[in-house]
């Protein structure tokens, strides 16, 4: 049985991964992006500003580490952690059960 502070923990990590744009960074990163522009180009629609600060919150809550190479120019690279590629795969059953609720008309 879950408890009411397992549903609070869960509601955070539900209204992070539904948070507008997060699970298309999060898959975007999943599917080999690394670089800004990578995620720019994956990300249909997202401007630079709001692109920058969801992947600051992704690497705030430890689901994109960034990484930055002291280069001339500086290269800067965005991948998921453990734990975004552990959320990109439990949200799987979750898609298909939208899906499932899509054909059912609701």
């Amino acid at each position: 049985m879950i408890d009411e502070e397992e549903c609070r923990r869960f509601q955070s990590t539900v209204e992070l991964a539904g948070r507008k744009w997060n699970a298309a960074i999060l898959l975007a990163g999943a599917r080999g992006a690394r670089r800004f522009s990578e995620y720019h180009s994956r990300v249909e629609g997202i401007s630079d500003r709001l692109l920058s600060a969801r992947l600051k919150e992704l690497e705030a809550e430890g689901l994109i580490l960034r990484d930055v190479q002291p280069t001339t120019p500086v290269m800067i690279s965005y991948v998921l952690t453990d734990s975004g590629r552990a959320l990109i795969s439990l949200l799987h059953p979750l898609v298909s059960w939208s899906k499932e609720r899509t054909a059912q008309g609701r």
